[in-house]
């Protein structure tokens, strides 16, 4: 049995994920601010999926998700990093602080917090070892406009990524990022109806894909052999605006 613990598995890309990775065989945690949610995707995932509320900015509430996790299945096979929130699309110079802590708290230092217990666990446990899967998103590489909190946050899981692809090796930890453009949530959803800020200053619709494609993506990193590994992978809508000049 391998245990996979999705954050931020409420909803979205996140439940999506969880979803994927029951029917592959997982036992999954799925994490996040809010009960119901997680409830329903435990229910939808099945195969023993269980929902247990954090809050991953909260370093003592991350320590308590994975003790329940170490108490409850003795290991962690895999730790999927994507609880993430965005900040309001405004300039630069009228950003509050509050919400630039608020981004950074929680798509960075989240990330963090939980790789950090994901090491200690993963290093104690027999057989040694697991898989860190990052959600970068394409911000990780190029923001769009009025996007400072969320793409400097990307830029760090990156970093992370790397960081904790090396410090892993010796005790056979996989770490790597996913890079997902446009995936159809109920985020996204201005995207495909009202348009968005594009870096002319102009509003366009943009195309999106399924967030089935994005969990097909993370199941095949997930079940690699830990001698194997994806380091970076881009999944995104063929014709949204990102390579060449949009």
């Amino acid at each position: 049995m391998k245990i996979a613990l999705v954050t931020g598995g409420g909803t979205g890309i996140g439940r999506a994920v969880a979803v994927a990775l029951a029917r592959e065989g997982f036992t999954v945690v799925v994490s996040g601010r809010r009960p119901e949610p997680l409830d329903a995707t435990a229910a939808e995932a099945g195969h023993g999926a269980l929902a247990l509320p954090c809050d991953v900015r909260d370093p003592t509430a991350v320590e308590a998700l994975f003790a329940e996790i170490e108490g409850g299945f003795a290991r962690l096979d895999l730790l999927f990093n994507n609880a993430g929130i965005s900040a309001p699309a405004v300039p630069l110079e009228d950003l509050d602080p509050s919400q630039w802590a608020d981004v950074i708290e929680t798509n960075l230092t989240g990330a963090f917090l939980c790789t950090r217990q994901a090491f200690r666990l993963m290093k104690r446990q027999s057989p040694r070892g697991g898989r860190i899967i990052n959600n970068g998103s394409i911000s990780a590489s190029v923001p769009r406009p009025h996007s400072a909190p969320y793409t400097a946050a990307k830029h760090g899981i990156t970093g992370l990524t790397r960081s904790t692809s090396l410090d892993g090796r010796a005790y056979d930890i996989a770490c790597g990022q996913i890079d997902i453009g446009n995936a159809a949530t109920d985020l996204t959803n201005p995207m495909r109806t009202t348009g968005v800020p594009q870096a002319d200053g102009t509003m366009a619709r943009e195309p999106t894909i399924d967030t089935a494609n994005v969990a097909a993506a993370v199941v095949y990193m997930a079940t690699l052999p830990l001698d194997a590994n994806v380091q970076f992978m881009t999944v995104m809508a063929t014709k949204m605006p990102y390579i060449g000049r949009g």
